[in-house]
């Protein structure tokens, strides 16, 4: 009699060693003199239904991670594997079924919708492309999307400046999510947001998640907001993660200093709280050239010699949480 088998589900994306270098070129002769280490051999895997944050400070790669991983912009190497499946390397026409399963939320609700556009064919358009259904059936699809997302189907017809800016961000949910894909990447989707409507964003994305089984790929620089809607949080920095682990550990046990660094950051709505400032001293090293070893030890008040010379592997100190620092 032969026992069910065990074997772990497959990841909706798995990333392994995610590396972008963007070419410096100058000169007449635009001859390339050095790269720029965007994001610089990064891991991680999303499961079905399950939201990873990615956290740091503005211009750590976190964007640039986004885009490579639904193949916007190229990456110079790595894996990136879709439903079991790897998509790197692959032509546009073998993207093809691939791009319905990943879809993006733009940071910007406004310049991301086509101004000539009205709402409906904005949302509707993924549904022409990709031969998904034409005419009345897309009307029908489109109109069930908008009363998803909060709005209503008789606003099709309106242009994207009819919009205030959290109705525009609900289009876009909307246009991501006429595919029926199985991976949202937000990129900083309610940054440019009011607060109160950032807090109607996210609970939208947390019960559009529990509906479809969705998985997040969030990106954002706002901890609370990650802490909100994530299950797991990766922490970059300088084009690399430096901390990996589930939301409440990143947030009670921090292991990098660079994660405690920014959680003394964060602000706390009581006023009878008084939390400990950790400020780091200079300024984000260039990414042209990044320090050698550990990217962060110009910064770090517990550098030690050996960090200043040997990168520290982003290795497992318990079950789930991986750390990349000599210290732990």
């Amino acid at each position: 009699m032969t026992t069910p088998s065990t074997a772990a589900p497959v990841p909706v994306l798995e990333v392994h060693d995610l590396k972008k270098h963007f070419p410096v070129r100058k000169g007449l002769l635009r001859r390339t003199v050095g790269h720029v280490r965007a994001v610089d051999g990064i891991s991680f895997a999303i499961g079905e239904g399950e939201t990873v944050g990615l956290v740091g400070e503005s211009g750590c790669g976190k964007t640039t991670a986004g885009r490579a991983v639904l193949r916007l912009i190229e990456p110079s190497s790595g894996s990136i594997k879709v439903m079991g499946q790897e998509i790197v390397g692959l032509s546009k026409a073998e993207m093809r079924p691939y791009r319905r399963q990943m879809q993006i939320v733009f940071q910007d609700p406004f310049s991301s919708l086509n101004p000539r556009m009205v709402a409906g064919d904005i949302v509707g358009e993924p549904l022409s492309v990709h031969g998904v259904a034409r005419g009345r059936e897309r009307r029908d699809m489109v109109a069930a999307l908008f009363e998803r997302v909060g709005l209503r189907a008789a606003q099709m017809e309106n242009f994207p400046h009819q919009f205030s800016g959290g109705q525009r961000q609900r289009i876009g949910i909307a246009r991501a999510l006429a595919l029926g894909p199985k991976l949202i990447v937000g990129d900083e989707p309610v940054s440019a947001l009011d607060v109160s409507i950032q807090a109607q964003v996210i609970n939208l994305l947390k019960d559009l998640q529990r509906e479809r089984k969705l998985s997040y790929l969030f990106i954002s620089h706002n901890l609370a907001v990650v802490e909100h809607i994530s299950h797991r949080i990766a922490v970059m920095y300088l084009g690399r993660i430096v901390e990996y682990a589930d939301t409440r550990t990143i947030f009670t046990r921090p292991q990098h200093p660079y994660t405690e660094a920014l959680l003394s950051a964060v602000p706390v709505p009581d006023p009878a709280i008084k939390r400990r400032r950790r400020v780091l001293q200079g300024d984000v090293p260039s990414p042209v050239k990044p320090p050698s070893g550990c990217h962060f030890h110009t910064r770090c008040p517990y550098a030690e010699a050996r960090c200043k010379v040997e990168a520290p592997p982003l290795r497992e100190i318990s079950p789930g949480h991986r750390v990349a620092c000599h210290l732990r």
